[in-house]
């Protein structure tokens, strides 16, 4: 019977690619035989595959010879070929006698001659072919660089020769090693998922060996998830690290309420082989090791740069890269493992020797982490220096974390360690590593009471917020900004704002007057700009959900004109977002995406991770109402890849939800139907992302004539009246709904939901919003009457010139449809032949193919447009066209136009899109008379 601990131990996670690939050339080795050289970095599970090999063979009639490669006998000539053949020596005398005398030699502790070596090459091929008579014979020899060169040179000789021989050869070596016409396989570090497999499979090892303990010394049924993101961190990826972390921590660490290692334990299996790796070295050479595993910016000055030379053998040994910029380190984790394996007293002594090369005004907080990581005990004086260090610092934000948390390790007092460590956590959280900011949060749990809850409680929230399911993070806010309310306003109201967002997220605006009625009691005449406009936001926004537009729209154009003033420290990206928000909800679309274009541009310039999604999503709302879907959905690709590189699962979401809704009202259903299908079911109904998904579906169900399916799912994004579902989304998908609802005989959702866009739209100075609410009512007008007709005159005298070309055309085919439905064909046909074309030149095929057909159905004979290339595309498609069209490659043309290789592939895709071609062959015959854009339209 198999044991639980058994399965865990022999489960290989992320593995897989390797695993069949063994299996294949085991169970097909009858048929031929192959080899395979696994090589990776120390610990990534060369050794487990060789293992997982054996296992496979278990019971079959396969011979498996084994060896191992020692350092110690690397010097004896074909010491490990002796080992691996041994029991074969018998078949030795089915070799011709040359080779028999050779192999004999061999393995008889003689050297080959050069000229021989050939002969003695085919009399090992000869022995395993002997061996594998019977039956089929696995080889295998694990760390074969580091064994005697003279044994990987004839295994490897004979390995490429197995194609007509029932053997299978299995090499294992370091990352750097290669053997020419052996297919090799390179070990990756694993994921973070299969990291968390990892740990989790130990974590059970533990349990089922130590059996249930009570109390507190219990393990954990699985590890908290903030510490599997930091021991994935701290191992690498690397399988074996993380098996030794998890065999040291303890269960306050499982759960997250204790201190971390920084490093895989030097006793551990990994941390072994490291040593073995560098008892191999020179003693200078492992002194100079170490200062460059201390110090990663090895500059000019430093004593690694001025004795670079003495690191060859380490370079040798494929730890380190040495290059005129300095020293790398092939793999983080190596870095790592030469500081731990270092004695203490060596490490301190390193410390201060680079602490003393370094200047203590330019290069301030380095010189304090080398001075306090030297320092033993309680350093208050030293404490004070890091923390101010890391104020002090280039927006460094992870390092001013970890100055922090060294500079709590180092404080006397207890309040002031707690409160060094909550800075810690906040920047940890700005610099994008949540689970590290949860890590020290948890830690703040045993923290004198009072000393930092109100502004930890804050943090806490806003964790929940971007990173959780958002359901709680509003009452952690509310509660949090109630409790520093009288010691910190503009805390607090940045708490209140928070708390704002997250009622939005979830759905609960109803929730909303609850926050707006606290925030207002929090404001104060001559406050500071940046504190009036976030009161003014929450006011404004108030206001504006309960449907009273007289005092929200006020407060909500105050905080564009605060938000539009900012400079200096009161310019911050969270400042701006607010004000950009603000902007959207008022509907100045223009200044709504100004102000978040400077969000986007602080936030990145100051490193602040944290903000960065939040900031590209107000922008890409703004894109949207202005009418440049393509730029949006660039925008929130963007998004995407920050809010999953920073852990922010809902931001995530979000991107993902107004990403389905783009390509949804560009009617490009494959594409919104997969970025629904990223989102899956993880979003709570009533949610942000759920209500976007649920728009795009209805989007596309209206693209397909699906009118009652498209109204249903519209009208349930919000529940008008009761402040529940998503009201800003709805109002924004209102049009659309409209649209199907006017194709179904009872309408009464989407007269309520037009009734709250038109306060809406009325309260405001926009010629869309305006525009779109005429374009409704002449929708749900009785066709053919001269209100339908009044109405869509109105919308299209609204609709803005210089933005909005899209929802213009929209119009034009809406009423060019109702004129033809109404009988006046000659009338529709100038509204359709403008809609046709504005489609097409915004490369919107499916609404294009819509005018078309009411163009025929109107009596019109209708052939391709007449459109050059030059009016098909945007000025940056056809730089990057002509630039093509010349023989530039994608990489040539990124560089020429500063952009990445990735939008130039996104650009070229729309351009044969929008042309109608498919090749880059036919892009330069289309382009051979096509004159240049200039610089006024390369843009």
């Amino acid at each position: 019977m198999v044991t639980a601990s058994r399965v865990q131990l022999t489960v290989l996670r992320g593995r897989d690619d390797e695993c069949r690939t063994i299996k294949g050339l085991l169970d097909g080795v009858t048929d031929g035989g192959g080899s395979l050289l696994v090589h990776g970095e120390p610990g990534s599970g060369r050794t487990a595959l060789v293992g997982h090999a054996h296992r496979h063979v278990e019971g079959r009639a396969t011979t498996v010879l084994a060896g191992t490669g020692l350092a110690e006998e690397a010097a004896l000539p074909y010491a490990g070929l002796q080992r691996l053949l041994d029991p074969l020596l018998d078949h030795t005398a089915v070799l011709p006698r040359e080779q028999r005398h050779l192999v004999r030699r061999a393995l008889g502790g003689e050297d080959c001659p050069d000229a021989r070596q050939l002969a003695l090459s085919m009399g090992v091929l000869g022995l395993l072919a002997a061996a594998a008579r019977d039956r089929p014979l696995l080889v295998t020899m694990d760390d074969v660089d580091l064994g005697d060169p003279q044994t990987a040179r004839v295994l490897a000789f004979a390995a490429r020769r197995l194609r007509r021989l029932p053997v299978v050869v299995l090499l294992t070596a370091d990352a750097a090693t290669t053997i020419d016409g052996i297919p090799a396989h390179r070990l990756r570090p694993l994921t973070e998922r299969e990291s968390t497999a990892v740990l989790t499979d130990r974590l059970r090892l533990r349990r089922h060996r130590r059996g249930d303990v009570a109390g507190t010394d219990r393990l954990p049924e699985r590890p908290a998830p903030p510490v599997v993101a930091a021991l994935a961190a701290i191992g690498g990826g690397n399988p074996q690290a993380l098996g030794d972390l998890a065999g040291v921590l303890t269960p306050g660490q499982w759960r997250g309420e204790d201190p971390l290692p920084t490093a895989p334990p030097t006793d551990g299996a990994l941390g072994r082989a490291y040593r073995a790796r560098l008892d191999r070295l020179p003693p200078s050479t492992r002194r100079l090791l170490l200062l460059a595993a201390l110090d990663e910016e090895t500059g000019p000055g430093t004593p690694v740069r001025a004795a670079a030379e003495a690191l060859t053998p380490a370079e040798a040994a494929g730890l380190i890269r040495v290059e005129p910029g300095g020293v790398t380190f092939h793999q983080p984790l190596a870095r790592a493992m030469v500081a731990a394996s270092a004695p203490l007293a060596e490490r301190r002594a390193a410390h201060r020797l680079l602490a003393d090369t370094l200047d203590p005004r330019t290069q301030r907080l380095r010189r304090a982490m080398h001075l306090a990581a030297a320092a033993e005990g309680t350093d208050p004086a030293l404490a004070a220096e890091l923390e101010q260090a890391a104020a002090d610092g280039e927006r460094d934000w992870s390092a001013a974390s970890a100055a922090l948390c060294r500079a709590a390790d180092l404080s006397a007092d207890p309040g002031q360690a707690a409160a060094r460590l909550l800075s810690a956590a906040r920047y940890a959280w700005t610099a994008g590593r949540p689970d590290q900011a949860r890590l020290l949060l948890d830690r703040l749990r045993t923290a004198p009471v009072g000393v930092v809850d109100g502004r930890a409680g804050l943090l806490r929230g806003e964790l929940e917020l971007r990173c959780e399911p958002a359901a709680d993070a509003s009452a952690t806010l509310l509660a949090a900004a109630g409790s520093v309310a009288d010691a910190d306003r503009a805390q607090a109201l940045t708490g209140f704002v928070r708390a704002g967002e997250a009622v939005c997220f979830a759905g609960d605006q109803y929730r909303y007057a609850e926050v707006g009625h606290r925030a207002a009691a929090l404001r104060r005449p001559n406050d500071p700009p940046a504190l009036e406009l976030m009161s003014c936001l929450v006011a404004g926004v108030a206001a504006t959900l309960r449907g009273d537009h007289e005092r929200g729209g006020p407060a909500l154009r105050r905080a564009v004109v605060l938000g539009g003033r900012l400079t200096g420290p009161a310019s911050t990206p969270t400042a701006l977002a607010c004000a950009a928000a603000a902007g959207l909800v008022v509907a100045v679309d223009g200044a709504a995406h100004r102000l978040a274009e400077r969000a986007v541009a602080l936030a990145r310039d100051r490193g602040e991770l944290s903000m960065l999604s939040r900031a590209l999503e107000l922008r890409a709302v703004a894109e949207y109402w202005l009418g440049r879907h393509e730029t949006a959905a660039e925008t929130s690709r963007e998004g995407l890849r920050i809010s999953r590189a920073t852990g922010q699962t809902n931001g995530a979401n979000v991107h993902l939800g107004m990403l389905a809704v783009l390509a949804a009202v560009r009617a490009d259903r494959d594409t919104s139907l997969r970025w629904i299908r990223e989102i899956g079911e993880a979003p709570t109904p009533g949610s942000r992302p759920h209500a976007l998904a649920g728009w795009a579906l209805a989007v596309l169900d209206l693209v397909d004539g699906r009118h009652d399916e498209a109204a249903t799912r519209l009208a349930s994004l919000a529940r008008l009246g009761t402040g529940r579902g998503q009201v800003l989304v709805q109002v924004m998908a209102t049009p659309y709904l409209v649209e199907a609802a006017a194709h179904l005989a009872h309408r009464p959702a989407a007269t309520a939901a037009l009734s709250v866009f038109d306060r809406w739209a009325s309260s405001t100075a926009s010629p869309l919003r305006r525009a779109l609410s005429a374009r409704c009512h002449a929708l749900l007008a009785p066709r053919g009457s001269a209100e339908a007709d009044r109405e869509f005159q109105t919308a299209l005298r609204l609709h803005p010139t210089e933005a909005g070309a899209f929802e213009r055309a929209r119009t034009e085919l809406l009423f060019g449809r109702e004129l033809r439905r109404s009988r006046r064909p000659r009338d529709a046909r100038g509204h359709l032949h403008r809609a046709r074309e504005t489609f097409t030149l915004l490369g919107v095929g499916c609404w294009a193919e819509q005018a078309t057909s009411e163009l025929r159905a109107s009596g019109e004979s209708v052939g391709p447009p007449a459109l050059p290339a030059a009016r098909l595309l945007t000025g940056q498609q056809l730089r990057i066209a002509q630039l093509v069209a010349e023989g530039a490659t994608n990489r040539e043309i990124a560089a020429r136009m500063f952009l990445s290789t990735r939008t130039i592939d996104h650009h070229l895709r729309n351009v044969f899109h929008r042309l109608g071609i498919r090749s880059r062959t036919e892009l330069a015959r289309a382009f051979v008379s096509v004159p240049g854009p200039g610089p006024a339209s390369d843009r």
